[in-house]
């Protein structure tokens, strides 16, 4: 039985290379040709695709989705969920989530990959359930990450709770390629024996070893890994497939792709490359190898966002500093994997405690949010000394974080009225209230073929009245 792959190319790829700025219309010319491959499934949804759409392209997402579906006749389509998040960046109601899963799969998502920040699986369980619900494949996926708390027994110990919480398969998400290749095939073998679910690898070529933990993965009976074509691949972005498809020919492992196929697929998407980088978009800075997320296990976006937190703040030589004392407040606050949003809450506290001279003299709202529970669980609990620093004699929160949610769709739907022109523009208000309605005002205005710059946003008056 051959291995498959994951094609990335229409998310994770352009989301991690170029701020995931791809539009449709780059994408739909490509994809009749990509569903002739046989790829496990395309990934081409979720994640910051939905803002990014709305935010900075003008696009309605669900209508990309529809579009995509159309010309990928025999290929699944995959998303990234981010639990109870979604795909905004706070906690949403149970009936917001319900629907949202409902949407993603009528609209044409097959399959579903469900991850939490705190790899709290109370914070995954509804999703998970919606999926199901629906009919779609619920991949369970926990944030690999490397600290005291965080082992082999702590991950098999997670993803058999995703199995008996119904997930159909379990995704190894190393999000800041922190998985090395001798690892890689200590925790699928780990996982093989011990889940009996198909296992999918996925990680990112920051680090520069993404290629020998795939391969090392795929030896110790991994079913399925995520890689980009060679044009969107490495760098902050995946493996490249070509290559790994080259390499498993004629062994037990062969995908059975055909190169010839996937060197046109990779000429389409050359073409973009260079369009991208003669726009700005793509910074050739993340197309390298950065072996600093080997040495301080920080990923490449929060070592970037570190940067910059020190540069407007002057102390740009404290950097050092601040990355001795990351690992520190990890400790403090529990071992949280840094994957949004726990990394830039980790990431900033350690920049705080370094600039002021003082440990969590200053202390922003997320941190305090983190350690009163709004988040979910921590991996390892906060000692007590911690928590009192932090909050005080604060109430914390012990329940799951959305048991104090009421629902909210209605009074969602309520809102919106005015805008709305299919079910789904609820959801994409949901998601980002003040975004979603400049959006719909453009697409109002693009119905008149009047020019945007025209319509007055403030009063929401344009020129038909």
């Amino acid at each position: 039985m051959g291995i498959k792959i994951t094609d990335t190319s229409l998310r994770d790829a352009h989301q991690s290379l170029i701020a995931t700025r791809m539009t449709t219309e780059d994408i739909l010319p490509v994809v009749e040709k990509m569903d002739t491959v046989g790829y496990q499934s395309m990934e081409c949804w979720g994640g910051a695709t939905f803002d990014a759409c709305v935010r900075f392209l003008n696009e309605d997402p669900w209508d990309r989705l529809r579009r995509i579906r159309e010309k990928a006749k025999n290929t699944k389509l995959q998303m990234l969920l981010r639990a109870q998040n979604l795909l905004g960046y706070k906690h949403y109601a149970d009936d917001v989530v319900d629907y949202f899963v409902q949407k993603s799969i009528a609209n044409g998502i097959d399959i579903i990959r469900i991850f939490d920040a705190l790899n709290d699986p109370r914070n995954m369980e509804r999703a998970m359930k919606a999926c199901k619900r629906e009919g779609g494949h619920a991949q369970a996926a926990f944030s690999y990450t490397i600290s005291p708390f965080h082992s082999l027994e702590q991950f098999v110990k997670d993803a058999k709770t995703f199995v008996d919480m119904g997930a159909d398969s379990i995704c190894i998400k190393d999000m800041a390629g922190l998985l090395v290749p001798y690892q890689s095939y200590e925790l699928v073998k780990a996982l093989k024996e011990n889940v009996k679910v198909p296992i999918q690898l996925h990680t990112h070529y920051t680090s520069g070893v993404g290629s020998m933990t795939y391969l090392k993965g795929i030896e110790a009976g991994a079913d399925i890994v995520d890689c980009a074509i060679s044009p969107m691949a490495m760098g902050t972005s995946q493996p490249p497939e070509e290559p790994l498809v080259a390499s498993l020919q004629g062994t037990p492992y062969d995908t059975g792709y055909d190169l010839n196929l996937l060197s046109e697929i990779a000429a389409y998407y050359e073409g973009l490359r260079n369009k991208y980088l003669s726009s700005g978009l793509l910074n050739t800075k993340v197309m390298g190898v950065d072996v600093n997320a080997l040495i301080y296990q920080v990923p490449g976006g929060m070592l970037s966002n570190l940067v910059s937190q020190l540069k407007q703040a002057g102390k740009e030589d404290m950097l050092r500093e601040v990355l001795n004392e990351v690992p520190k407040v990890r400790e403090d606050l529990g071992y949280p994997p840094l994957v949004t949003p726990t990394s830039q809450i980790v990431g900033t506290q350690a920049v705080m405690n370094v600039i002021m001279g003082e440990r969590y003299k200053m202390i922003p709202k997320e941190t305090k949010g983190l350690v009163r529970g709004e988040y979910g669980k921590t991996p390892a609990p906060i000692k007590e000394e911690m928590v009192k620093k932090i909050i005080g004699d604060e109430e914390r929160i012990t329940c799951r974080p959305a048991d104090l949610i009421p629902n909210e769709l209605d009074k969602i739907r309520e809102e919106v009225a005015q805008y709305i022109e299919q079910d789904e523009d609820v959801l994409t208000y949901a998601m980002f209230p003040q975004v979603a309605v400049k959006f719909f005002e453009y697409r109002e205005a693009q119905k008149y073929r009047i020019d945007p710059d025209m319509v007055d946003y403030e009063n929401r008056v344009h020129p038909l009245g």
